[in-house]
């Protein structure tokens, strides 16, 4: 039994070696001065690989996913792990999908410069309360990590850029829509900058037990951060705080262009908004949501209708040449990161596009991208979870 782990795991490292490349962690130690730092107040952190050749004066930037914390308790759980803590995160970490440095994997940004910015605030890099919790120790400073770590891109060079990219995966995709305008305006106005999030654009949506389970959580992460004032103020002057949190209420207000890159059937969608924690008392739905393809017809029916919930307010994009989106229906979340889904032979494509060859197209002007797909099960390009193996940190 030992001996089959080891060679997994041998094999595991010997794949993710093959499909990427390891890169060093910065911890930003400057930050603490501006009180730009994790939850547990250590300093916040990023890996950057240096561009070249044609890519030396382009940026792409994404921001690490991984939920949130909503209250005080989930949030010291986090302080504990990579997700609270620089002093948690491993040296290195592995560059692959959108981050890999191999033309062969990477076509149109394997040379730029790619930094993969850390996540340890627990609230999409918006909160920002200058007192620190007595009891738990707690620091809510997302936006002056996001802040701190920008000006020191900007330093490093990115001040100069051609081209300057945004993205982002799941809690960082949010970070992207968020922050989309305020990273437009921290560059000069020769740049062409652009924003894409992956699998960030979260719906307001009930629960199958009829409960805005999604809605008071959103809400209650603001709450605790304190993150009104650092979202789209053409937001929060008509709605209330928690509201805005949702990319479908500010979406539409962005004045930068903006790509969304996003399954229909979101698996952690599907598993923490329309089947909510406590929404599935029975368990009825625990097969279904380990994957699709085990659903019966009466839950594919409702996973049918969220899809076109979920396409009713990404429209709210609206047809402007500046949207971008590539909308599969996979079973899947956050598809940039990992090489299989990225950018290979077996990667999903849409309308024969894989994702990185339409994000390049989009991002570089060479031609507009605004494609959904069919139903499930129409798509045979999906990838299934099992043929992944995760990029690790070390």
């Amino acid at each position: 039994m030992m001996t089959t782990f080891l060679f997994f795991f041998v094999s595991s490292l010997i794949f993710v070696s093959i499909e990427s490349h390891f890169v060093n962690i910065t911890i930003l130690q400057s930050a603490v001065a501006k009180g730009a730092v994790c939850l547990d107040g250590t300093p916040p952190a990023y890996h950057l690989d240096r561009g070249s050749g044609t890519g030396v004066n382009n940026w792409v930037l994404s921001i690490e996913g991984g939920g949130w914390c909503e209250n005080v308790t989930h949030c010291l759980q986090r302080k504990n792990s990579k997700l609270g803590s620089s002093a948690k995160m491993g040296n290195q970490v592995a560059f692959s999908g959108m981050m890999s440095n191999d033309p062969k994997r990477n076509p149109e940004f394997y040379n730029w410069n790619r930094v993969y910015v850390r996540y340890c605030d627990g609230g999409s890099f918006t909160g920002d309360v200058e007192a620190v919790d007595p009891d738990s120790g707690l620091h809510y400073r997302g936006a002056r990590i996001f802040k701190a770590i920008m000006e020191e891109l900007l330093a490093q060079g990115m001040n100069t850029s051609q081209y300057a990219i945004l993205s982002g995966c799941s809690a960082g995709g949010l970070t992207t829509i968020l922050h989309c305008d305020n990273f437009r305006g921290l560059l000069s106005t020769s740049a062409k900058v652009k924003c894409f999030s992956d699998a960030g654009y979260f719906v307001d949506h009930i629960d199958i037990s009829g409960k805005a389970y999604i809605e008071q959580y959103f809400s209650d992460i603001v709450t605790l951060h304190d993150s009104a004032k650092n979202l789209p103020p053409s937001c929060t002057s008509r709605m209330k705080p928690g509201l805005c949190f949702f990319p479908q209420n500010v979406a539409q207000q962005i004045q930068t262009p903006l790509f969304i890159l996003n399954a229909a059937y979101d698996h952690w969608q599907v598993r923490n908004i329309l089947v909510a924690p406590g929404a599935d008392a029975k368990g009825t739905w625990e097969s279904c949501k380990a994957h699709i393809k085990n659903c019966t017809p009466d839950q594919l029916k409702v996973l049918q209708g969220f899809r076109l919930d979920f396409l009713k307010e990404l429209k709210k994009l609206g047809p402007s040449s500046i949207r971008g989106y590539y909308i599969n229906s996979c079973d899947s979340h956050c598809q940039t990161q990992q090489q299989v889904y990225w950018f290979g032979p077996n990667s999903p494509r849409l309308f024969n596009k894989t994702i990185a060859e339409a994000i390049g197209d989009w991002v570089l002007d060479k031609k507009q991208f605004q494609h959904i797909d069919d139903p499930y099960p129409c798509d045979k390009t999906c990838v299934e979870d099992s043929d992944i193996i995760s990029s690790q940190d070390i």
